[in-house]
């Protein structure tokens, strides 16, 4: 809650600042071109998820993310496929990975999952206690 009320009173102090000294505002910056640099600078796989648990406990927090490759076999195939994965993390941050929904490929499922095996976490806490915990994410691979 404390990092809460310190990003509302930054949000505040910035918006001050904006209106006292007058900011100009830019009109190239809009949400789409905004959005178009962003996903210029997009690495070929990326990984949705990691959100709060539904409790608002902090979830298990990832602490190693490596990415999984694209396969040297799929090279020159143009690639826009999913995969859904679970990590069981148990209160001593060792991690257990299980596929929910598998990409279509194959070779990107074990991609995935070789990636996915070498992620690190911390475990889920309740106060000051590590507790078991899980989160879910969907890896991407678009090419």
């Amino acid at each position: 809650m404390k990092h809460l009320n310190l990003v509302f009173i930054g949000l505040v102090f910035g918006m001050w600042l904006a209106t006292a000294h007058g900011a100009v505002s830019d009109d190239r910056a809009t949400h789409q071109s905004d959005h178009d640099e962003d996903i210029a600078t997009l690495p070929e796989v990326h990984v949705h998820g990691l959100p709060l648990n539904k409790d608002q406990q902090l979830g298990p927090v990832p602490t190693q993310t490596p990415w999984p490759s694209i396969p040297a076999s799929l090279d020159g195939q143009e690639l826009d496929d999913w995969m859904k994965a679970m990590f069981m993390v148990n209160k001593d941050g060792q991690a257990t990975v299980v596929v929910l929904e598998p990409a279509k490929h194959r070779e990107l499922t074990s991609a995935g999952l070789t990636a996915l095996g070498q992620w690190k976490f911390k475990p889920q806490m309740r106060g000051d206690e590590p507790i078991d915990g899980q989160l879910v994410v969907r890896i991407h691979f678009r090419r």
